[in-house]
């Protein structure tokens, strides 16, 4: 797939640089694979899209963190903005399931076996929680 012409960074959208991470994280295609498989040129060139448009943190080779202790450990400063936003719309969404789902539970509780829950005020604890010994 070599075509002699030499190929810079520049040369490739955004589009496909993500579409090229996506598949390297996915685990579909290690970095050396998905160089051959498109005709990337440069031996760090897809290292370099890792570390700039990846969720993991490649900083350090290619080491797999999870998305979970990179977000507790290394803040929102390694996302860009796209990827920020593409992270807060499913967690935004994964809330807002989890909230319709809780609502249905009240419902059944209500509806079905006639038990009234409310939520607790932050601060208060219950007499039942607290035991006398």
């Amino acid at each position: 797939m070599n075509s002699g012409k030499r190929r810079s960074q520049r040369d490739y959208s955004l589009t496909f640089k993500l579409s090229v991470v996506d598949q390297v994280e996915k685990g579909e295609l290690s970095y050396k694979e998905a160089q051959e498989r498109y005709g990337i040129q440069g031996k760090s060139t897809v290292l370099n899209w890792l570390r700039r448009h990846g969720r993991q943190n490649w900083s350090q080779g290619a080491s797999i963190r999870t998305q979970r202790s990179r977000s507790m450990d290394e803040p929102d400063k390694l996302l860009t903005p796209e990827q920020r936003i593409k992270e807060l719309e499913e967690q935004l969404a994964q809330a807002n399931q989890k909230a319709q789902f809780f609502e249905a539970v009240v419902d059944v509780l209500k509806n079905d076996f006639g038990v009234s829950v409310v939520k607790k005020r932050s601060g208060k604890s219950s007499p039942k929680g607290k035991s006398k010994t």
